[in-house]
């Protein structure tokens, strides 16, 4: 006996098509939230493993270097965060040392490098940042976008209802289903935003780490000559020559 297929009338392929303009402004915001969501999430996703190799690339090259400005050097890349940071430090330091006179009363060198080196941190940090916020919003406010078309779509369901005087189950049961349809699109779209939120954080956190650690070695090793081998495994006398030794020439 061969089955009847009947075609479902209240989909979501219906709806896009028989759907008044405020059901679809709803489903093109949720598609514009899930659009921007993958974006970022791959985007940021990619910028987190360059940042994590060029990190990985500093430990390993830049304390090893004769010169700060061979170390500099070797840092590829025109958006690496610690070429910038060692940069900062070399330039704040010559500066300090050129107006060593005029400064000197005012702010000590250590002070100086510190507060250089912090601003030019806090920016990349601040720019790591880029997108989360993104995804936070998308991830608490799609539910109820979703919600919206769902309560929006009820209303009409029951208000045809109500003129056409046909209150049997099948009037009722069809248009509220397709209204849930909504509910379920801004789940869809707020779950990827939570979950990749939450794992970008956790990225976002430990390369953070690697940029404080490696600010805070290069401002002992510019005022001392020595490495302090934060989260290191080995001790800062197997490292090689100090880079900035060529500074205190």
């Amino acid at each position: 006996m061969q089955e009847t297929v009947v075609e479902n009338p209240y989909g979501l392929s219906a709806l896009i098509a028989n759907g008044n303009i405020v059901s679809r402004s709803i489903l093109a915001v949720l598609l514009i939230m899930s659009l921007m969501t993958w974006f970022i999430m791959i985007t940021k996703f990619f910028d987190q493993r360059r940042l994590r190799l060029q990190a990985i690339e500093a430990e390993k090259e830049f304390w090893s270097s004769s010169s700060l400005t061979d170390a500099i050097g070797k840092l590829k890349g025109g958006s690496n965060p610690f070429r910038a940071l060692a940069e900062t430090g070399k330039q704040a330091y010559e500066y300090h040392e050129s107006n060593k006179t005029r400064l000197s009363g005012a702010i000590g060198t250590s002070e100086w490098m510190s507060e250089s080196l912090q601003r030019t941190a806090d920016a990349i940090i601040s720019r790591m940042q880029t997108g989360l916020p993104v995804l936070a919003s998308v991830g608490a406010t799609a539910p109820f976008v979703g919600l919206l078309g769902t309560v929006i779509g009820i209303y009409n369901a029951l208000i045809a209802i109500g003129v056409s005087g046909q209150g049997s189950i099948e009037k009722v049961a069809g248009p509220v289903g397709e209204a849930l349809i909504m509910t379920a699109i801004g789940l869809v779209v707020a779950v990827p935003a939570v979950l990749g939120y939450n794992v970008l954080l956790r990225r976002n956190k430990t390369v953070q780490e690697r940029v404080s650690h490696f600010t805070h070695e290069l401002h002992a090793y510019l005022i001392s000559g020595v490495k302090m081998g934060l989260g290191m495994d080995k001790p800062p006398a197997a490292m090689g020559k100090p880079p900035a030794a060529a500074l205190a020439r």
